[in-house]
């Protein structure tokens, strides 16, 4: 936490890998900041019946992590298994909101934590090189494993404005 503000080398990783890294936990650093101490109810909240709730934003953005930690490094899809576990969070909507609810705040944070933690261990495995390995992405356009990982935490940032705009507007 004493350099949440600096984009510098993590210790174990690469510089690109650190720079990479920093960015994405003071992401996540503002994330957690924009739901300290919300209620199950208050992460359940829907704002209409075709919105998302803060809980089920925040299991997304572990299931980005985890499909990103997968589709990277184990250069596959999510099996089966792994979709019965992240499929509601990773895909939100009507399966999110039947699927995503009456959970505390630690279970989202852990599950946050859990996912990032095995991201800092993929990390290690890897050198800056990695970051510009290539594959064909959306819209069959190439794209680099640095992109990929950036869109990690991008979609978070995005999402977070999300869940300010639902916090602003909680009715319970």
């Amino acid at each position: 936490m004493n350099q949440i503000f600096l984009i510098t080398d993590i210790p174990g990783h690469s510089p690109q890998i650190s720079r990479l890294l920093s960015m994405m936990n003071y992401a996540r650093f503002t994330t957690l900041e924009s739901v300290k101490d919300l209620s199950v109810e208050q992460l359940d909240y829907l704002l209409d019946q075709d919105s998302n709730s803060i809980g089920a934003l925040l299991l997304h953005f572990a299931a980005v992590e985890y499909a990103y930690q997968v589709g990277t490094f184990e250069k596959r899809e999510l099996n089966e298994e792994e979709m019965s576990v992240w499929g509601a969070a990773l895909s939100l909507g009507q399966e999110g909101r039947e699927k995503i609810k009456g959970n505390e705040l630690d279970y989202y944070i852990e599950q946050l934590n859990a996912v990032r933690n095995r991201t800092y261990e993929l990390f290690k495995t890897v050198n800056d090189d990695w970051l510009y390995t290539e594959e064909e992405f959306w819209a069959h356009k190439q794209a680099n494993y640095y992109f990929m990982w950036f869109h990690v935490f991008e979609d978070e940032i995005n999402h977070r404005g999300q869940i300010r705009m639902i916090r602003k507007r909680l009715k319970v």
